[in-house]
Parts: C-alpha cells; structure tokens; sequence
C-alpha cells in the first residue's frame, strides 16, 4: 500500500476499479428498478463502448496489442444483456404511458430510426438480427474456432523454431523468452476468442427472443391489467420493445463485426485502414476496369446515368493519380542510384611475383552460388551477414575463445544454389538450399505431409521439404520447425564450427587469452608460460578439451590445474585428464543440465579387464580394440545411446580413467552422440544411477 508523504494516510489508487464497478452495476440492474434517465444514460454508454471497442480494433496492429479483447467482449454482452433485463421491466411496467415511458433513447430508436412505425421496425429489427447471427458472427466464431486450433497445433513448431534461431545465435536468452510467451499467448488468445464467439451468438438469439417476449407480454399486460384495445397495446409496446431492441442490436453488431476485424487480423506494420488502402489501390489495373464497366453501364439507355458515369470518372481519376505516384517513385530511384561510374585504371606497369602474391588461407570460409548472392548482399536486404555475426558471438561466449571471421566469397563453379564450409582451405560441409523458399523440417513426429521440394536438413540431416512461405503456418500447425533459408546456413555454419572449434584455435589465439587473464591473474600467467609448460602443450590441452566438447571460459581453473600438474608431466593426454578433472562440475552440468542425478552407462569388469590390458604398456595412438571386439562394442554403444536418448536423457559412458581417452577417441568417430566420463570427473554432490552394462 503506498502512504501520502503529505498526510501519513494511504493512498486511495482508483486505477483498475472501472471493471468492478461495471459488474456491480451489471448486478444490479438485473435485480433492481432502473428509472428511465439512468436508462437513457447507460444506453449511451454502451453505444459509447461499442464504437471505442470497434475502432480500437481497427487501429490495432496485431491481436495481441489488444489482448483483453475477449473479456471487453463478454463484459459488453453481459451489460447489454443486463440493460434489456432493466429496460424490459421500464416497459412492461409502463408502456401503457405511451412511447416515452421508458427513455427518450428508446423513443427516440422507436420513432426516428423506424418512423414510429412498428411494423417497418420489425423488419428492420429481423435484418439486422440476420446480418449479425447468420453473416457476420456466424463467419467470427467459424474463424475463431479454426484459428484456435491450427494456433494451438502450430505451437510445438513455433517452439522448436525459437529454439533452433537460440541455437543459430539468432537470438538470445531474452529475446527467445519474449518470443516464447508470445506464442503462448497468441494460443490462449485465439482459444478465448473461440469461447467469447459463443458469447456474441447467444447474444444475437437473445435479443431475438426478447423481442418477442416483450411484445407478447407488453400486448397480455395492456389489455389485461390497463383496459387498453389491441392496436394501442401492439403500438405502445411494439415501438417500445423494438425501440429497446435497436438500441441493444446496434452495439451489438459493432461489437461482432469488432469481434470478426480482430480475428480476421494479420500481423502486420499497418493499422487495418491503412493496409486495405495499400492493397486495394496499390495497382491502377483494378481501378482503370472497375471505371470502364462502369462507364459502359453508364451509357446504356435507362440506366441511372448520373450515378454510374460519376463513379467511372471517380475511378479513372483515381487510376490517374496511383500512375502519377508510381512514376514519381520510379524517377526518385533512378535519381538515388544514379552514381557516377569510376574510370578504370591504367593498367600497371608488369611487375615480378612477391610474397604479397600469396594469399593466407582463411580460417573459415563460405562460398556460395549465384542465386545465392541475395543472401549475403545487404544492399539487398540480406540477413545472412548478420546471422553469421549472431552465431559467432554465440559460440566464442559458449566456447570462450574467439570464433575467426568468416570470410564470404561468390564461387562461379558451385551450382546455382549451392554453398559449402571450408575450414583452413578444406570443404567441411555443402548443401543446396532453395532462397526464395522456407524448409519445414520434420523433428521426428509430424501430423501430416506437406506439398514441396523434398530435402534434408543440411546440419543434422533430418527429413525435410522447401515450401512456399505462404504455408509456413500450415507446416507449423502439422508439427514442422520451419526456417528460412538464412537460418539454414546459419545453423549449418554453427553446428560445423562447433564440432571442429579444436582446429580454429592456435598459438595466436592462446596469446590472446593468456593476455586476457594476465589482467585478473598476472602472477599466474607469468610463472605459468613459459617457465612451467612451454606455449605448445598449452595449445595442445585446450585443443583436446574443445575436441572433446569441454568450453574453456574457465581459463584461470584450467592454468592453475596446468601449473600444479605440469611439474610432474608434460605429456598433453595426462594434462587434458587433469584439467577436465578440475571441471568436472562444468561438464557435467552441460550433461545433465544440473540434475542431482546423472544416468549413466558402464562396461561390464571382464571387458573393462580386456580393454585395460590392451593399454598397458602402449600410448594413446597406439592403443587399439581388436577389431572383432570394436565391432561388437560400438554396435552395444550405439544402441544404448539411442535408448537414453529416446528418454530424453545425454548418454553418458563412465569408465576408469586409464580407459577414458582411448574411448573417448573410439566414440569420438563410432558414437558421436555419447560422452564419455572418469570415475573421478563426477562430482561428489552428484548421485550416479546406472541404466545400462555394455559386455562383449
């Protein structure tokens, strides 16, 4: 509660208390005696909120701008409901007075909008009845049900689209947070509005009926309790109950024709005037045959002259201007492009070969076709550039070294629509993609087939098909994770680089870092390299540990490791067993997303005793499985690891440590998926549970 600072006493908020008070207000009219001038005033009002109701939505620029809409929605009706309640017992009470005994709005509905007429009142009453139950809310509460359900099954695709941009470097924590909620509440949006739909057309068949209550009841009550004559009681409570309906109805179809613009709306930059005016007139084409026909049926003899050849002329007037605009812009384009070319340089003089003639390979390199060009021209709106930006600062925090530029050329030998990956000159990873198409990947479970190119996804092969974008919620609703062509490569590029980070980094890089932490650590650093462990094997641990999917952001744990073990040994197999000792409970945090209990797998002791022996003796390189055995293993390992990964679990191998490296570098290339772990890198405040035993 917030205290005045004036007076010491509470402050009194008001903000809020308007909803509380209209139901209070709601209740009490469907109970208590309303007189006539309240009446009258809360007609107005409710008319009042129907038109704010109705242009708020056509101003808004996507749905969930006005997310409260469902409960505006059934707080209207339940008001207008409650006001028919109030205004049906002002009638029957004293419609005998005549026309005015309940309201001058209601009068004034009765005699100026039908003519005092009750029988042109009830037609007017029935077509509007008709245009809001069988037109308009009929067509909303189809659309409300059939957003609702395609918005309700697009959301595991929508899900795993936020997911794969996050993990592209697209976007970050926050922003795929924001991105979350929102398609959460976009379904509970379209949920409601499928309920409120009802709302509005049980509305619409109340008013119909209370019509007819009200003037069969006003009719019995006048000439039984009032002594007056059937045509007096049919024209007093005839114009009053239509006068009532009128005013129920009118701000009854504004709200559903609200209720139909707001789930008929699409996300765009536009308010709903603005966009139909874009589209509508944006070509002459329409307007320059609409004017014709017209102007035709203008000349006809017998027809209405005037009005058709005003309206063909309006039409060619319009057509006129949106020429007129559409040069405009062409001449004020030419004028922005129009750039004065640069005379070619001399040719220079012939010049003997130097050093500078032989050009560095790049780190990283992509090479794409020439369709392909758009995509990296941010002239043209390219948004591939950026991406790859995305993914290299998502992948240097991750990994904690700088990812190298990567260096971006066209290749006239690549197919139209190809590109590749080239790592220190070498082709590490090529796909064909489709530019002006989206691919809708398939994750595993899909409720159905879509129509398109069929493909796979060129970063972890998955099943998929390119598809026009004007589908993209139709694939989303089936269950496909649908991304643009950038987000492919970008994707592509990033699971590459992070299977192959070990070759990007070197001695360069390793200065880099050591400087770095010479700003936190100075002593360390200085008594580290190169008095303790020379340069190179510093460079060779961190390359096995990035090898081994180990992030080296906890430089300072990982030279005081170094510092400490480098004294008894400088061979990099022993120090890397070390250092991934010392940060255990980093990796197995990344394992099991810190769980207190980790699943793991374990060799059975005879072929742990075999596989133990093979090493004694013999150095990582040259120790091997005899290749019977290997066969068989790797099949158990394959197998294990896809039923922990069935469950949603990261299989996990644990092993002894004078075991651990040689099969590391087995599953390394025979089960890339599994991670294998010492005894002595699980932390003591992690629980082990064993889910399966690998023998021979």
């Amino acid at each position: 509660m917030e205290i005045s600072a004036s007076t010491g006493l509470p402050k009194i908020s008001f903000v809020g208390i308007g909803t509380p008070i209209l139901l209070v207000l709601i209740l009490a009219m469907m109970t208590l005696p309303v007189p006539p001038f309240v009446l009258d005033i809360l007609f107005s009002f409710n008319i009042a909120l129907s038109l704010i109701v109705i242009l708020v939505t056509v101003y808004t620029l996507r749905p969930l701008e006005f997310a409260a809409f469902p409960t505006v929605l059934l707080i209207a009706t339940l008001l207008r409901l409650s006001l028919n309640v109030g205004s049906t017992r002002v009638v029957l009470l004293n419609g005998h007075n005549g026309p005015g005994a309940a309201g001058t709005v209601i009068e004034s509905f009765g005699e100026v909008v039908v003519g005092g007429n009750y029988a042109v009142g009830l037609v007017v009453f029935a077509i509007l009845v008709i245009i809001n139950f069988v037109v308009v809310t009929k067509g909303a509460g189809r659309i409300s049900e059939v957003s609702a359900r395609f918005t309700l099954d697009a959301m595991p695709g929508k899900q795993m689209a936020i997911d794969a941009d996050l993990n592209a470097g697209l976007l970050t924590q926050d922003e795929a947070k924001k991105r979350r909620l929102d398609v959460e509440m976009e379904a509970d949006f379209y949920g409601a509005m499928d309920g409120a739909s009802k709302f509005v057309r049980g509305d619409a068949i109340a008013g119909l009926l209370i019509l007819f209550i009200n003037i069969i009841g006003g009719i019995a009550i006048g000439m039984g309790q009032h002594d007056l004559d059937f045509g007096t009681a049919m024209q007093y409570y005839a114009l009053l109950t239509i006068g009532d309906g009128l005013v129920a109805q009118i701000p009854a179809l504004l709200l559903s024709t609200a209720a139909a613009i707001m789930v008929t709306r699409q996300n765009s930059d536009q308010d709903v005037g603005t966009q139909l005016v874009s589209q509508l007139f944006k070509d002459s084409k329409a307007l320059i045959i609409a004017g014709s026909v017209l102007g035709l049926l203008g000349i006809i003899p017998g027809m209405p002259h005037i009005a058709f050849l005003t309206i063909a002329a309006a039409c060619a007037g319009g057509a006129y201007l949106i020429n007129q605009r559409q040069e405009d812009e062409k001449k004020q384009q030419l004028i922005e492009q129009d750039t004065v070319l640069p005379t070619a340089p001399k040719q220079s003089e012939t010049r003997d070969l130097s050093w500078e003639d032989v050009q560095p390979v790049d780190p990283v390199g992509l090479e794409v076709g020439y369709r392909l060009i758009p995509l990296v021209d941010q002239a043209q709106d390219g948004t591939l550039m950026g991406r790859i930006k995305g993914v290299r600062k998502k992948l240097s925090q991750e990994l904690g070294f700088l990812i190298p530029s990567v260096h971006i050329r066209d290749n006239l030998d690549l197919a139209p629509n190809a590109y590749k990956i080239i790592l220190m000159g070498v082709t590490v990873g090529e796909a064909e993609i489709h530019p002006e198409r989206e691919l809708a990947i398939n994750p595993g479970q899909v409720f159905g087939e879509i129509q398109g190119i069929k493909g796979k996804d060129p970063a972890f092969g998955l099943d998929a098909v390119w598809i026009e974008a004007n589908v993209k919620d139709q694939a989303q609703s089936l269950g496909y994770t649908v991304v643009d062509a950038s987000t492919v490569v970008a994707t592509h590029l990033s699971q590459i680089l992070q299977e192959h980070a070990y070759e990007l980094i070197g001695h360069e890089e390793v200065e880099q870092l050591l400087k770095m932490l010479a700003q936190t650590a100075p002593k360390l650093v200085e008594n580290l390299v190169p008095d303790i462990l020379p340069l190179g094997i510093l460079v060779k641990v961190l390359q096995n540990l990035l090898q081994e999917q180990v992030p080296i952001r906890d430089l300072r744990t990982i030279a005081e490791t170094l510092a400490e073990y480098a004294t008894r040994s400088q061979d990099p197999v022993v120090l890397t067993a070390a250092t991934r000792i010392a940060l255990s409970r980093m990796i197995v945090q990344n394992l099991n997303a810190g769980a207190d209990e980790i699943s793991v797998i374990t060799l059975e002791p005879s072929l742990e005793q075999i596989l133990l022996q093979s090493t004694q003796g013999s150095t990582e390189e040259s120790a091997g499985i005899e290749p019977g055995l290997a066969e068989r293993l790797q099949k158990s390992l394959q197998d294990v690891s896809q039923k922990q990964e069935i469950r949603g679990q990261t299989p996990v191998l644990l092993t002894a440590p004078t075991l651990r490296p040689m099969l590391s570098r087995f599953a390394r290339f025979g089960v890339p998926n599994l991670h294998v772990l010492s005894y002595q890198e699980i932390p003591d405040s992690k629980q082990v549970k064993i889910v399966a035993t690998v023998g021979q």
